[in-house]
């Protein structure tokens, strides 16, 4: 499989993640995949299907918007937004922006996720929501 298609395969994959058929991440991913984002490092396909079955067991919605990409032979970077609900959360969506950074070669082989936690979880609990975006304002002025 090609970059280019391989790439494609995981925006597919990954646009509507709450629906997707775990079955399927051995077409995407190494056996050997290591994935990392703020919370985790995950090393194998079993551990990244366990992952992927707990992040979206209490998931109403989980959809990727992709904004951008650059692609090189064995790895790229990809700008996206996650859209989510989760009951915990109030069941309202929770847009959360990201970049992903890949090393590929068949498969993909490694995966790490940048994004801001305050902004997917801390400011949507009630009280911790209210320090996170008064810090944030305070040293933004």
């Amino acid at each position: 499989m090609n970059n280019t298609a391989l790439i494609n395969r995981l925006k597919s994959y990954c646009s509507t993640l709450h629906e997707a058929d775990l079955s399927e991440l051995h077409t995407i991913y190494s056996g050997s995949i290591v994935f990392k984002d703020p919370v985790h490092s995950i090393q194998g396909l079993v551990e990244l299907e366990d992952y992927f079955q707990t992040l979206c067991a209490d998931l109403s919605d989980c959809r990727f918007e992709y904004l951008d990409e650059l692609v090189s032979e064995n790895s790229a970077y990809i700008k996206w937004i996650m859209h989510f609900r989760h009951p915990k959360l109030g069941n309202r969506l929770i847009s959360v922006r990201g970049v992903s950074y890949l090393k590929f070669s068949e498969w993909i082989e490694y995966q790490e996720d940048f994004y801001d936690m305050g902004a997917m979880l801390y400011e949507q609990l009630p009280v911790l929501g209210n320090v996170t975006r008064w810090l944030r304002h305070r040293l933004a002025s």
